[in-house]
């Protein structure tokens, strides 16, 4: 099959359209893109449910290690005033993952303006479809019914004007008939009438997925920077409950991570099946919708030299009948007109009539050739699978960030929590010293505390 103008499948397609495919029974699933059938259903389903597998490892992971940091520390010796081991690496790794997270973040927001310029391309070009379809079929309806009025009317009353000289009522009545069989043969070029499938329709719904589909990841993408953020500020002020705040808000926007990452893995793995070889797919659901005969699409969605116009005759016929009636309506204004004056009133109606009917015939022509409903086809593939998928892979990458190093987050601010200095000075006899040079002391220089188990201060 001929593909679009403009698009070809990208290295990504064929590389994510390579992998392999199993359905929960781990049988091995053919790529091609069958969204009805159970066993590619399963398939999507099982790449989505590797996000969910990272998720339950990643929390089982944190979880550990949590438990052997909370229970597995060895006691710190009385009177030590040194920091704890590697308690000077346990801030800055935690800087470290948040700045690999807003690197993410940035690549997130990327990734989605390049979906939503995508969907927006692959939108733009259903609405042009869709105007070129109804353009067909209100230029055949326009020029059906302005010959239907001529019939009725300029040559009824040329026929009765003629009635003296059968010939000339002979010729009138070859011009109506020539015209009914432009009628009858314009009628069957609105191909897309009644048809129950709408580009405009399809174009509007995609628009209202994208649009919440892309205000859900800005919410995301915002979530994660406000966690980020704040999580910076809390190891700045050294303030305890920001810190446990943020770790849950970590928690949560993990979770979001891994989910997202599950979303986008399985469509993109779709998206890559579908625009491997996506003709033979869009003529059969096409077919489906529309009740449409394969001639017809074949020759919009192909729109190649082996397949002929499937309109040609109908044409063919159309424009010599309209030739027809050009040349009796010239014989008529050249011998009817001089014997029968008030016969030159219908006779010049008819002829401003078919000027402008073969001017909408020719526009027509244009419009029912081949060639602007595949550009359409070719503008609505690329933008899905170039733009689309290209954005679906840095929504991808973000989430894999993100994951990574929110994870790494939440094993070190428990960490970093507990080298917080006590707030009041009663407290600080508890043996715990600042020991990070990012987080200075905020106590007064000229103030020495205990550092050894039930110190007492010495009274004054």
């Amino acid at each position: 099959m001929g593909a679009p103008p403009g698009y070809r499948p990208s290295a990504w397609v064929h590389l994510l359209h390579q992998l392999p495919r199993a359905d929960f029974q781990l049988r091995s699933v053919p790529s091609a893109f069958a969204p009805q059938e159970r066993e590619y259903q399963q398939a999507l389903l099982l790449v989505a449910a590797l996000a969910g597998l990272g998720l339950g490892l990643s929390l089982i992971f944190i979880a550990v290690y949590l438990i052997r940091f909370c229970c597995c520390r060895p006691p710190e010796p009385p009177g030590a005033k040194s920091p704890p081991p590697g308690g000077g690496c346990v801030t800055w790794n935690c800087i470290a993952a948040l700045l690999v997270g807003c690197a993410g973040i940035g690549i997130g927001f990327y990734g989605n303006s390049e979906t939503s310029d995508g969907v927006s391309q692959l939108s733009s070009a259903l609405l042009h479809a869709n105007h070129t379809l109804t353009a067909i079929d209100h230029l055949v309806l326009e020029m059906v019914e302005r010959l239907d009025e001529a019939v009725r009317t300029e040559l009824t009353t040329l026929e009765e004007v003629l009635t003296q000289r059968m010939e000339l009522v002979a010729a009138a009545r070859g011009a109506r008939r020539q015209a009914e069989t432009v009628a009858q043969q314009l009628q069957g070029l609105a191909f897309w009438r009644g048809v129950p499938l709408s580009p405009l329709q399809v174009a509007e719904d995609v628009s209202f997925v994208e649009e919440y589909r892309w205000l859900a990841y800005v919410l995301l993408l915002l979530l994660e920077l406000l966690v980020c953020l704040f999580t910076l500020l809390g190891l700045a002020r050294q303030s305890k409950w920001l810190v446990i705040v943020m770790t849950v808000m970590s928690l949560l926007v993990l979770v979001l991570s891994w989910g997202s990452m599950g979303l986008e893995a399985a469509t993109a793995v779709g998206l890559s099946d579908f625009c491997s070889s996506p003709d033979s797919y869009i003529l059969n659901l096409t077919q489906e919708e529309t009740g449409l005969g394969s001639d017809i699409l074949n020759y919009y969605f192909l729109c190649n030299q082996a397949v002929s116009n499937p309109f040609q005759q109908r044409l063919t016929l159309s424009q010599r009948a309209l030739a027809n009636i050009h040349s009796q309506l010239q014989g008529l204004e050249r011998e009817a007109v001089p014997q029968f004056p008030s016969a030159q009133k219908p006779v010049l109606s008819l002829e401003e009539t078919l000027n402008v009917t073969e001017g909408s015939f020719h526009q027509l022509v244009a419009l029912l050739h081949c060639r602007g409903l595949h550009k359409d086809y070719g503008a609505a593939l690329r933008g899905l699978c170039e733009d689309t998928l290209e954005g679906l892979l840095f929504l991808l990458l973000f989430s894999l960030l993100s994951a990574g190093a929110l994870a790494t987050v939440l094993c070190s601010l428990p960490r970093a929590w507990a080298l917080f200095p006590p707030r009041n000075p009663s407290a600080s006899c508890s043996g715990s010293h600042q020991s990070e040079p990012f987080l200075q002391s905020r106590l007064e220089p000229g103030l020495h505390f205990c550092s050894f188990p039930g110190c007492r201060r010495r009274p004054h």
